[in-house]
């Protein structure tokens, strides 16, 4: 009786601290459970991850504690189908622009308004969408990223997508593909995150009127040259630093540039 009686105390208590861990959540407008997090206090700005990841990458950057040592109140949200989110599978959990409505959402839940984003790589191609949305938007970063997204037929998102939901069709892409199942991503929920990515038209990047700053590693060609979305976006410039796709925004250059950036607009 005694071990039984462990053994159910044990069994509530992980299951407790299982719940704890993905605290906060925030009920978005469709009922989709989105994890979030906020350190520092002041300015709001919001982090939208990348690919193929989480919140948990900005935590492992600098750029996010530089943040809230510079005065701003950072928010870090696990976008739906992603880290400690909810996962839903169907098409219409992903469509007519979810990921943002849920941010948007978030920020009106958290009364958190005129703020300011800051997005990196498939982040930041949810950053332009957001533009176009949220007039609440002050400034905006976007990182690793060019102009293509402004594509409905991206070869790159519709790769992904094959890739995803027909095994072996792009060979070049298997090696992200393994990384997302070792690292206990979703494919289902990969693959839908690319049949419904956001597409924000070059007629409406050159509508965009707030500031917005584009930063790129040296080494980073994976989504093509940033120079064209700069092209493409009124008042916009580039900063190019150190790293790679995936190393750049981990840099204390990265985080220089973004806290300068956002600095100048408070």
């Amino acid at each position: 009786m005694k071990l039984s009686l462990l053994l159910t105390c044990l069994l509530i208590s992980s299951l407790a601290t299982g719940q704890s861990n993905r605290e906060p959540l925030f009920s978005s407008f469709d009922g989709t459970n989105i994890h979030y997090d906020i350190i520092g206090s002041g300015k709001p700005v919001v982090l939208l991850h990348g690919f193929i990841s989480n919140s948990e990458s900005w935590k492992r950057a600098s750029v996010r504690q530089d943040l809230a040592d510079a005065g701003f109140k950072v928010v870090t949200l696990d976008l739906r189908g992603n880290g400690l989110s909810d996962k839903p599978h169907s098409a219409e959990a992903y469509r007519d622009n979810a990921e943002l409505k849920d941010v948007m959402a978030l920020m009106k839940h958290l009364g958190l308004s005129s703020y300011d984003v800051v997005g990196y790589s498939r982040g930041a191609i949810l950053t332009a969408k957001l533009l176009t949305m949220d007039k609440q938007v002050r400034r905006a970063v976007m990182g690793g990223i060019s102009v293509d997204f402004s594509d409905p037929n991206w070869i790159r998102r519709k790769n992904f997508h094959e890739a995803l939901t027909k095994p072996g069709s792009h060979p070049e892409l298997q090696s992200a593909i393994d990384y997302a199942k070792r690292s206990g991503a979703d494919t289902v929920v990969l693959a839908r995150l690319q049949e419904f990515q956001p597409v924000t038209t070059k007629t409406e990047l050159a509508r965009i009127n707030v500031p917005v700053l584009v930063v790129n590693g040296d080494q980073d060609k994976d989504n093509g040259d940033p120079q064209t979305l700069v092209d493409a976006v009124p008042g916009s410039r580039l900063i190019i630093v150190p790293g790679d796709h995936g190393g750049a925004m981990r840099t204390p250059e990265f985080a220089k540039a973004v806290v300068d950036f956002l600095k100048a607009g408070k």
